[in-house]
């Protein structure tokens, strides 16, 4: 083999990892951004048993996608319900992996103008600043409308299965084991994910399982 032939053999490989690299990138970032259908069921299996969410696309476009795209990529699984306050909200949405957890921390998407009531049931995603919802969801376990429509809290489905199991996620810690994303707590479950959780916290509950059960039309 001569020089050139050594050369030019490792450079046109590179060319081909890298464009190959893009090209998935690409297909994932398309991937992540396709509309949802009109109407899907998610199912999580929690470590409390199922619960059921029937999303619907025209309460919260945008929304709905993005919860889609979550699911699908399997970014909830294992992830634990970090904030519960019992007759108030159920909040989960930090994945367990810190590294699939920084991948997504800063892909923010556009807010979605509320359609419906933050209504028992309801489930919404959380955010701090406007056009700042990346990956963190809620389940409201009460009927939060009073407060939370007029702070822009849009949901983009509703708990139709498990509402009883919903009630019933550990709010041992409470505001404790993360918080909010106002209250600015959240630093150790972005770094430490899981592991932090299981030695802190260990009682939280937790998703094993996030998939697609059901699909509408598009």
């Amino acid at each position: 083999m001569d020089s050139e032939q050594w050369t030019v053999g490792p450079v046109r490989r590179l060319r081909w990892v890298v464009a190959l690299g893009l090209a998935v990138a690409l297909g994932l970032a398309a991937a992540a951004q396709a509309p949802a259908p009109a109407r899907y069921r998610v199912r999580l299996d929690t470590s409390k048993g199922a619960i059921v969410i029937q999303v619907t696309r025209a309460w919260a476009p945008l929304g709905a996608d993005r919860f889609y795209a979550l699911v699908r990529a399997g970014y909830y699984d294992q992830a634990r319900f970090f904030r519960v306050v019992a007759g108030r909200w159920a909040q989960f949405g930090i994945a367990g992996d810190p590294a699939v957890a920084a991948r997504w921390r800063d892909r923010t998407f556009p807010d979605d103008p509320p359609r419906q009531p933050d209504r028992r049931g309801a489930v919404a995603f959380a955010f701090a600043v406007p056009n700042g919802r990346t990956t963190q969801v809620f389940i409201n376990l009460r009927d939060n409308s009073h407060t939370l429509d007029r702070e822009g809290f849009a949901p983009f489905g509703m708990v139709v299965q498990g509402m009883k199991v919903a009630d019933a996620l550990n709010a041992k810690y409470g505001e404790h084991a993360g918080g909010g994303i106002r209250a600015g707590h959240q630093a150790p479950l972005f770094t430490g994910g899981n592991a932090y959780l299981e030695k802190h916290f260990p009682r939280l509950d937790f998703i094993r399982r996030a998939r697609i059960v059901a699909r509408g039309s598009r």
